[in-house]
């Protein structure tokens, strides 16, 4: 069984911060790709950022110099949410590609999301 537990969502007003944590846990040989998704209220869910476990980034441009993903480490990775704006509103989901065994074939597996809410 693999489980993504988030942490750090809350409400807050436009202009602040948060920090998103995410930690993966159960038999994992290894994780690629960790990230972080987003669906705001009557909306289509989409990528905020995600990284490799080789550090390459990829950050959507209508949080580019706001927020910034890190990987704390092998099975965790944060968002921290800048100058959050009411448009920021949304759940927040955490995603990992990951191999279960080395023979195994990397999976998605997703947190059960956290809700951020910016006030304005």
């Amino acid at each position: 069984q693999v489980q993504l537990v988030e942490s750090g969502g809350g409400l807050v007003q436009a202009g602040g911060s948060l920090r998103l944590s995410c930690a993966a846990s159960g038999i994992i040989f290894s994780i690629n790709t960790m990230g972080w998704y987003r669906q705001g209220p009557g909306k289509q869910r989409e990528l905020v950022a995600d990284i490799t476990s080789g550090g390459r980034l990829y950050v959507a441009d209508s949080v580019k110099g706001r927020f910034i993903i890190s990987r704390d480490n092998a099975q965790m990775v944060s968002l921290q949410m800048n100058s959050l704006k009411p448009e920021d509103t949304a759940d927040y989901y955490c995603k990992a590609n990951l191999r279960r065994t080395i023979s195994s074939q990397g999976n998605d597996y997703w947190g059960q999301g956290t809700q951020v809410t910016v006030s304005s």
